[in-house]
Order: structure tokens, then C-alpha cells, then sequence
């Protein structure tokens, strides 16, 4: 049976809501939560196999912890309701108004829901949905909303049914004063501040004077976003380079990029939030020039910043790809300028894909640019490192504008795909047959083994129905593409590197192109001549 995913978005805009403890407790599929005016604001889905309709919205969403993706906790994390979960010395009254919030939400909020068949593919699903949704249905999706100011009236009608006494009503005033203090700074009452204030665990920045920065970020996956460590690093007066890292929990649930950088849910666990370490960076790097490699960064910081509706800092960028074009015109149509491409032609030593490190480069690309030569002592490359290109390699913010230009640059010099197939085995899950249609068209069938890639990764016919998870191409050229496949045309749906590759390969009709699996959702391409 064929699910649209318009006529799924008509359901659940017209479907009645019910009370969240109404909830199947043996049927999955999307659902939607309705806030207490009655409005549609998030869409999700019961994507597990072992997790129901109940167990999501009644148990999850509702009793979840706030700071976590449990979207009725978190939005009505507010007044009486508040609670800062990591405050040991409130947790007491915190854990009696989280009770009244959990209250509110089964008095006051509800919930819609479509049950699918286990044999239907609901990440797909909600993906499609979701690009179709209007923004007032999504508008908690990503915590694009602030929580909601305390309903009064609502929960006092939810402490009437309670009934509950003296006891219980001052724990939760005491929390109406803290959360007041938490907001305006008010010293009304002794509590820390929240989580999303302190900078207690927060690695201290160096002593300036500085007369530069240089930052990079990774991430943990396509949301610019979701930001997993950070490094800043600091030049000094003498040209000398101080670097300042730190991990960061990005708090979400999908890795797309571990394979990429080694960083993952583990690895953050007890790290600072984006919205701890903003502070610190606010200050260090206040009226200072900084500069990114490339526009990515900038952008990252600055949703990373939206994500938890923080003000963008308005700190004076710079971009040392710019820097690097003016010194060495020479690598124009010659490797470009990219980090791996100035790496080579630098003799530059760091390790691609850590902040602290690329940080650290891209300080250096500018001291030399300046004729300087600082002193090194960063740790020499692992081998077999690949940097990473989607359909251009570098995504710049020019300017103090919000316009964004994209700048194509050429890939870096390329390395022999050979050499790259010699340090990974992988499971060989097909071969295809390359057509003339295919060269003009800069794309590569998977038609008789499209079965073998994993389900998430497959989206619809178009960008907008774009699967929930991407898969990693190392294609040779010493360059790994992220992509999701189209489940119609069944192919790779970015096709930028595929010219490319056939460009570089001299590939011809009849020709035969391999792949192999060489990790979960990571595969490798590589061209497999025709005898004649």
C-alpha cells in the first residue's frame, strides 16, 4: 500500500486531538502534539520498532526530561512548572513541578496520531511530511519556539484538581521565583542560575593579548547546527598560536558525521552545551578579527545560536580562503584552496577534521600569507584521511550582510583511487553497467541492487522528499560525498562528483562501475573496465 505524504499532512491537520493518554499503546506511525490553545506545533514519528504511540507522546514527550527532544516538557518548562533537572539542591520542589507540568499536559494538551503498518518505511514518511508542513504545525520541530509563558488560569484549574496543600504550593511558588531569577537576573532567590547560564564546566580561555583568532567547528550532523566541539585558535603578538578546544553536546539523536571526525554521542557525554560555551566565547572574542575557513563556520555559529534562541554574536569575521586566493593565485584551477589543498602545497601538519587542529591551519594559512612562519607543534596526519565535498566545496558568507554567495572551487588534487581502495576492505553489494545516458546525464544506476542500502537513506523523486539520513560516497580523489538516494530513479541523488569521476576515470559507455559497503551507511565507488 502507497502513503502520500500530502494526504498524510492532510490527516493529521484535520485529525480531532485527543488526550495524550488516549495514545495507542500497540500501533506506530506519525503523530502530531497540539499545545494548549489547540494548535498543531510538532510532528514526529514513532520511527522505532520497539516504541508505540504511547510510549512516545504519554510517557516521552510528556515526562521526558525537559532539556532533552520531549517537546511537551520542554515547552511548558516554564512558572510553577520549571525545573532546572541538573540543580541537585532544588531538585525536591523541581520534582513537584514537574509533576504540576506533567498534570498540565494531561489536562490541558493533546495529541493526534496515524497509525502505519510495520512494514512501512516512517522515516521516509515523516521526512516528506515534514517538508510539506507549514510552519505554524512544525514550529517546536528543531525547538524553533521558545517555551511558553506560564498559562495562569490553566494551572490553577490543574492544582484545583490536584487538591494538593500548603506543601506542595510553596515548593512550586519557590519555582516561579527561581525560573523569574533564571530570566532577569534577579537575586530574589539563592538558586544557581539554569543549565543554559553557567559556564562552570566550560574550559577556560587563554590570556590574551591576541592578535587574531581562528575558529572551526565540527558538527554531528546536516543541521549547521548541531555543533559537537569547537576550537578557537589564538594568535599572539610574537606570531606564536595557542589553541583552545572543547567538545560540545549538540543534544541530538542523529551522527550522521562520526565516520568523519571519531566524535560521537559517547564521546560528548558530560560536555558543555552550545548555549554554556557561547558566553565564554562571547567574551574572548569581542571586537576581535576571527577568522573561518570558508563560510561554514560563521553560519554553524550562527544557527547553532537560533537552535537555542540565543543572539548571534556580531563578531568581526574574516575569511582566510580569501586571504589564501590573494597569496597563491597559483592554486586556482590547480587543487583550489582548501585546507587539504594548502596543506600539500604549505607543508602545512595538522589533522584534518578536528576543530582545534583545522583552527590551527587556518592561523596559519593567514601568518604565512603575512610572510611569517610560526613556530609548529601540531601532531603530523593520520593517514588515510579524506576530506570531505558535497557539490562545492566552500559555502562563504561575504560580507556583514545576511546574502549569501556560493563560490565553486576545484577539488583538491586528487589521489588515485586505487590508493584509497587499498586501505579499507568492503563488501561488495553490486555492479552496474555505465550507459551513454548515464555520462550525459552525470549519473550511476543502482537499479539491481538499490534493496542492499539501508531504508532511511532512500528519499523521494525530489530535494524536498529527501531521505532522513544521508550516506557517505568515497568516490577516489581523495573526496567523500554525503547524499541521500532517490528511491524513484533509483540513483545517487547528488551528482555534482559524478562528472567528476567520470572525467577523471575517462569513463565510456559499457564500462562497469563496483560498489562496496565499507562501514554502516559509508560506501566506496570505484570504475571496473570492460575487457575488450
Amino acid at each position: 500500500m502507497r502513503f502520500s505524504a500530502e494526504d498524510l499532512l492532510s490527516a493529521l491537520l484535520e485529525a480531532a486531538p485527543r488526550p495524550t493518554v488516549q495514545a495507542p499503546r500497540d500501533a506506530r506511525g506519525l503523530y502530531g502534539l497540539v499545545d494548549h490553545h489547540g494548535d498543531l506545533r510538532y510532528i514526529g514519528s514513532t520511527s522505532s520498532t520497539e516504541q508505540t504511540f504511547y510510549e512516545r507522546i504519554h510517557q516521552r514527550h510528556r515526562t521526558g526530561s525537559e532539556g532533552m527532544s520531549h517537546y511537551f516538557s520542554a515547552m511548558y518548562n516554564t512558572g510553577r512548572m520549571w525545573r532546572d533537572r541538573t540543580d541537585a539542591l532544588t531538585k525536591a520542589d523541581g520534582d513537584i513541578a514537574k509533576a504540576l507540568r506533567n498534570e498540565f499536559v494531561v489536562d490541558h494538551c493533546r495529541a493526534v496520531w496515524l497509525p502505519l503498518p510495520d512494514t512501512a518505511d516512517i522515516a521516509r514518511l515523516e521526512a516528506e511530511v515534514l517538508s510539506l508542513a507549514p510552519d505554524h504545525a512544525i514550529a517546536w520541530n528543531r525547538r524553533r519556539m521558545q517555551a511558553y509563558d506560564e498559562p495562569v488560569d490553566l494551572v490553577e484549574d490543574t492544582l484545583r484538581r490536584l487538591g494538593w496543600g500548603a506543601r506542595e504550593k510553596a515548593a512550586i511558588e519557590r519555582q516561579r521565583l527561581r525560573f523569574l531569577s533564571a530570566m532577569v537576573g534577579s537575586v530574589a532567590a539563592p538558586a544557581p542560575k539554569p543549565a543554559f547560564m553557567r559556564q562552570a564546566n566550560v574550559t577556560p580561555f587563554p590570556e590574551g593579548p591576541f592578535r587574531f583568532f581562528a575558529l572551526d567547528v565540527e558538527t554531528a550532523n546536516n543541521d549547521r547546527g548541531s555543533i559537537c566541539q569547537i576550537g578557537v585558535a589564538c594568535v599572539r603578538p610574537d606570531n606564536s598560536i595557542e589553541t583552545w578546544v572543547t567538545y560540545v553536546d549538540p543534544q541530538v539523536d542523529r551522527w550522521v558525521f562520526t565516520y568523519l571526525h571519531g566524535i560521537s554521542a559517547r564521546t560528548v557525554q558530560g560536555a558543555p552545551t552550545f548555549a554554556e560555551v557561547l558566553p565564554v566565547l562571547r567574551d574572548a572574542l569581542n571586537g576581535a578579527t576571527v577568522y573561518q575557513h570558508s563560510g561554514f563556520d560563521r553560519s554553524a555559529v550562527a544557527a547553532a545560536c537560533g537552535n537555542c534562541g540565543l543572539p548571534v554574536p556580531l563578531w568581526d569575521w574574516r575569511d582566510s580562503v580569501h586571504v589564501a586566493r590573494a597569496a597563491w593565485p597559483e592554486l586556482r584551477g590547480n587543487g583550489g584552496h582548501g585546507l587539504a589543498s594548502l596543506k600539500q602545497h604549505l607543508g602545512l601538519m595538522f589533522e584534518h577534521h578536528d576543530a582545534g587542529e583545522d583552527a590551527r591551519a587556518a592561523a596559519e594559512v593567514v601568518l604565512r600569507a603575512e610572510g611569517v612562519q610560526p613556530p609548529r607543534t601540531q601532531i603530523p596526519v593520520q593517514a588515510g584521511r579524506v576530506t570531505i565535498a558535497d557539490e562545492e566545496d566552500f559555502d562563504l558568507i561575504e560580507g556583514s550582510g545576511a546574502a549569501v554567495a556560493i563560490v565553486h572551487e576545484p577539488l583538491a588534487a586528487p589521489m588515485r583511487s586505487d590508493a584509497i581502495l587499498r586501505q579499507h576492505t568492503g563488501r561488495h553489494i553490486g555492479t552496474t553497467e555505465i550507459t551513454q545516458g548515464n555520462i550525459d546525464n552525470n549519473h550511476i544506476y543502482l537499479r539491481s541492487f538499490f534493496e542492499k542500502f539501508p531504508a532511511d537513506a532512500i528519499g523521494g523523486s525530489n530535494r524536498a522528499s529527501a531521505a532522513q539520513r544521508e550516506i557517505a560516497v568515497d568516490c577516489g580523489g581523495g573526496t567523500v560525498v554525503m547524499t541521500d538516494l532517490d528511491g524513484q530513479k533509483k540513483f545517487f541523488r547528488k551528482r555534482g562528483w559524478i562528472r567528476e569521476f567520470f572525467e577523471r576515470h575517462g569513463v565510456r559507455a559499457g564500462d562497469m562501475v563496483t560498489v562496496e559497503e565499507v562501514a554502516p551507511y559509508s560506501y566506496r565507488v570505484a570504475l571496473q573496465r570492460r575487457l575488450t
